[in-house]
């Protein structure tokens, strides 16, 4: 079994849309793309770099294709990128020139892909994958970096689809410009009480 980990950068009003810069993802008149940027320190660098460590790479169709243009060609900063599996979730592509990318279209190739033998598998943006995820109940970790700001629109990371499910606290940090970074872990089911009791 290979854990699922969803990795996000998230607002505090739940946009995960562009932080990466300001052409990353304008769907939707999206006009603050880059917001992630001027947050980082020792901290979150340290954290960043442990991610950067070989995984296979669970990714959504929009979100391959935006790597898809920059990563095979920056393999100095992201060797493993390249030299990782990338399964990429798609209705409508089937081939590419990036090396090790694998298409599935469905549900049942990503549990066979779970239960298969290998690295973890990271899941980094891809939005409407990650609905698909929580509504299958596919998650067993999420990763959230939730920076100080909120947008008020844009692609959020619990838009639909999310079931009922608990999770508990494994690490976290918060570094010195007030980016907080949670690592959950899926922990059964909601257990529901009194507040305060």
């Amino acid at each position: 079994m290979r854990p699922l980990i969803v990795i996000s950068m998230i607002t505090l009003d739940g946009v995960i849309q562009g932080p990466g810069g300001p052409e990353e993802d304008t769907s939707n008149g999206f006009e603050w793309g880059g917001w992630a940027a001027g947050y980082d320190d020792e901290i979150s660098d340290k954290v960043l770099m442990a991610e950067l460590q070989p995984a296979s790479y669970l990714l959504g169709r929009k979100t391959f294709e935006i790597w898809e243009a920059y990563w095979p060609n920056h393999s100095e900063y992201w060797p493993a990128i390249n030299e990782g599996t990338k399964y990429v979730f798609s209705k409508s592509r089937n081939s590419t020139d990036w090396q090790n990318t694998v298409f599935i279209n469905s549900v049942e190739e990503i549990k066979k892909l779970k239960d298969s033998e290998g690295l973890p598998i990271h899941v980094w943006g891809s939005g409407e994958l990650i609905q698909l995820l929580l509504q299958n109940d596919l998650v067993d970790e999420l990763r959230l970096k939730i920076f100080p700001i909120t947008l008020g629109k844009g692609k959020k990371l619990f838009q639909t689809g999310a079931i009922p499910a608990a999770f508990s606290l494994k690490e976290s940090f918060t570094n010195t410009k007030g980016l907080v970074i949670l690592n959950f872990e899926r922990a059964g089911e909601v257990k529901t009480g009194v507040a305060g009791k």
